[in-house]
């Protein structure tokens, strides 16, 4: 009898490890939707994952394709997700997202007015007022009938990359003024549970509405997705009046995920609003300093910027994760200077009557914690600044640092030991 019973229980022991690694096993993926380099570096992870880049005709073909040589090159999954179909490249076209919402809207909401000029005469139906950047306000760019479709975007997309890539584990979402840092964001998804419900981005809040901001990048987990578009078919034609009162696409998404009980995970600063140049790396934000966080995405970047941060990820060979402390140093500490003429670094401080940039730059060097300064000759009139940015080319303005402080205060916060994660 005791033989039979060791046998037994031999048997259960294998019968629970033959199901441990059927549950446990990798799936095998779909094949990849693009063919890649044979330079590029092998992530097995990637496989998990779709990237949706999201544009709009009034800028694919200006904004896109450094994307396909840059940020999109290596990745074996991604899609364009547009408003009109056309090919960016011999091996890629957009896809409109547009066309699954309903005739009848599409027909008469006037925010299509620009979507239907298009599909029936193509970009040559683009107008001056089409191409119109507008200024953006604190609701959005109401003046551009690009950024008035977008926002139709947020929620059909959805439906777009699960069908894309029903496989996927994560949905990467970016538009064509967004940055991500591959390698960075592989190892951040990897301290999260691909089979949990996962809502990851740039905290944004809109009344009671707390958010991800669609332009820093956000990354959906397939459960995430499957329960927000599932939610969505119960009532398309409600949701489609609900964007059609709201003025923000990103702010929608966040209210449908939240609906089902999702919440936002916050991503910043490891993903961020603004471009290098236009971030404090110093200050406290959310009680969290950049300094030692992995740099993941930037947002509001142009052809030059994409094709600097892709040139400095090339350049920066370390061992981990590539920190804010490696982009300020690598990207904007060679552009601080004592002086630079027709530049505008973005202070914001009161205004101090003076007679010279050289005065100008002594009210700074008197007040202990000023690290910029801006003179603007033609009012007499001289600002400060405790918080640090590079900003950007001004005729009229003349923009200063205080480099020896800036040098010292990126010396006290260190080299990073100790990586900081969300």
């Amino acid at each position: 009898m005791p033989r039979p019973r060791r046998l037994s229980l031999l048997g259960s022991l294998l019968a629970l490890l033959l199901l441990y690694t059927l549950y446990h096993r990798r799936t095998p993926s779909s094949p990849p939707l693009q063919t890649i380099p044979d330079d590029c570096p092998s992530h097995p992870d990637l496989s998990d994952i779709l990237v949706i880049l999201k544009t709009g005709v009034t800028e694919s073909r200006d904004k896109v394709p450094v994307h396909l040589t840059t940020t999109l090159r290596c990745i074996p999954n991604h899609a364009l997700f547009s408003d009109y179909i056309e090919p960016l490249s011999p091996s890629i076209s957009t896809h409109d997202v547009l066309s699954s919402l309903s005739p009848s809207l599409i027909a008469t909401n006037p925010d299509f007015n620009l979507y239907r000029r298009v599909q029936a005469h193509g970009p040559s139906a683009l107008t001056p007022a089409d191409l119109n950047p507008d200024i953006n306000t604190p609701i959005g760019k109401p003046n551009n009938p690009g950024w008035k479709l977008d926002k139709w975007k947020f929620l059909p997309m959805l439906d777009e990359a699960l069908a894309l890539k029903p496989d996927a584990k994560w949905y990467v979402f970016m538009e064509a003024d967004t940055y991500i840092l591959w390698e960075n964001l592989l190892v951040w998804l990897r301290r999260f549970n691909p089979r949990e419900a996962v809502y990851l981005g740039n905290q944004m809040q809109i009344v009671d509405a707390i958010f991800a901001h669609g332009g820093s990048g956000f990354i959906l987990s397939k459960p995430a997705v499957v329960r927000a578009v599932a939610h969505r078919k119960r009532s398309s034609d409600g949701w489609e009046r609900a964007v059609g009162e709201h003025w923000a696409g990103d702010c929608m998404l966040g209210i449908l995920l939240e609906d089902v009980g999702i919440e936002l995970t916050w991503g910043w600063p490891m993903l961020q609003i603004a471009p290098p140049g236009e971030m404090d790396y110093f200050d406290l934000g959310y009680e969290r300093r950049p300094w030692c966080y992995p740099a993941v995405s930037f947002h509001h970047l142009g052809e030059e910027g994409i094709k600097q941060l892709d040139a400095m990820e090339k350049k920066v060979k370390k061992k981990g994760p590539l920190l804010y402390r490696d982009v300020f140093l690598h990207v904007m500490r060679p552009e601080l200077r004592d002086v630079r003429p027709d530049w505008d670094n973005m202070v914001e401080g009161e205004a101090v009557p003076v007679t010279s940039f050289a005065a100008c730059r002594g009210v700074c060097s008197r007040e202990a914690l000023c690290l910029q300064y801006a003179y603007n000759e033609t009012a007499g009139e001289c600002r400060t600044s405790k918080a640090l940015a590079l900003g950007h080319a001004q005729p009229g303005l003349s923009a200063g640092w205080m480099t020896e402080r800036i040098d010292a205060m990126a010396e006290s916060l260190g080299e990073c030991d100790e990586i900081s994660w969300i």
